[in-house]
């Protein structure tokens, strides 16, 4: 099994990453990174899964049908990751959806199998959570849109993660691939990358993996670049690592079979002791690289 997926080795139809349970092994997490010309239009149907449209660069409109009738949602979307939080749309299991851009983009479809069939709904920007994590050199942004405890998914948990050239995130390194109620949950989780260029130079980061105990083997040390997918069915993940002068993005989507869809992990013994030296310390002072717009008819942070 290969768990590094370097950029263009994961297209699959009108999709430049398509990523289902199927080619990954395992039974819900599921992305989708679908490009539009301008004018362009893509319908898909949700099937098993539950669904949410998130912009990486661009606008566009969602229409969802379902039981409950057609919906239409507006995405003012952004002009990249690195510049805003974005707005989206949650596409529910059973339901069709078209996504169209009259200026064309690029939009992620995070997915999982569910059981339940939830309403269709719009996420505005201003209601995503921006979490200042970690501290120092291990201070990374977190856009928690579609966290456990923020938007109502059956199985779905995705957010954004933003560490700044030269930091390490996803450390210490944790893992959930063990049932333990209240401390730990099962997860599949897939990591999405994107770079912050430098006068033209792309960027690129590294991303550890490693087997966490018997009959758990995933193990990758890759070089991640612009595109690049790495899928976590198990074990220790982290640290990622921004090279010095280029932003790093990665985008989570994490489901399991849990009945509590909850994000529950457990720090590796012998890095645990590295959360503690963060109290006190300051964040790293170029973080927030944004933050969440301000609520209609409020002022701006």
């Amino acid at each position: 099994m290969t768990h590094h997926l370097a950029a263009g080795t994961a297209r699959g139809g009108p999709y430049t990453v398509h990523v289902t349970p199927e080619t990954a092994g395992w039974d819900h997490s599921s992305l989708r990174v679908l490009t539009l010309p301008p004018g362009g239009t893509h319908t898909f149907a949700g099937g098993d899964s539950e669904w949410i449209v998130l912009p990486l660069a661009g606008s566009c409109t969602v229409t969802v049908t379902d039981e409950a009738g057609r919906h239409v949602f507006e995405l003012v979307g952004r002009k990249d990751v690195f510049s805003a939080v974005s707005d989206f749309a949650y596409v529910p299991r059973d339901a069709h959806a078209t996504v169209s851009s009259a200026a064309g983009g690029r939009f992620a479809l995070t997915g999982a199998r569910c059981e339940r069939r939830l309403p269709a709904r719009h996420g505005p920007a201003a209601s995503v959570p921006v979490e200042l994590r970690g501290g120092g050199s291990c201070s990374r942004q977190v856009n928690n849109f579609a966290a456990a405890d923020v938007f109502a998914c059956d199985r779905l948990i995705a957010v954004e993660v933003l560490t700044p050239g030269g930091n390490w995130s996803s450390f210490p390194p944790h893992k959930h691939d063990e049932h333990r109620p209240g401390e730990e949950s099962v997860l599949e989780e897939i990591y999405y990358f994107e770079f912050a260029a430098h006068d033209g130079v792309p960027g690129l980061g590294y991303q550890r993996v490693s087997p966490s105990g018997p009959g758990r083997t995933t193990d990758v040390l890759a070089e991640v670049r612009d595109g690049d997918v790495v899928l976590i069915p198990d074990g220790w993940h982290g640290p990622s690592m921004a090279v010095p002068g280029h932003h790093m993005y990665y985008l989570n989507v994490m489901a399991g079979p849990g009945a509590e869809r909850a994000w529950l992990i457990s720090d590796h013994p012998d890095h645990a002791w590295v959360r503690d030296t963060w109290t006190g310390q300051p964040a790293d002072p170029r973080l927030p690289l944004y933050s969440a717009p301000a609520p209609s008819g409020h002022p701006s942070p």
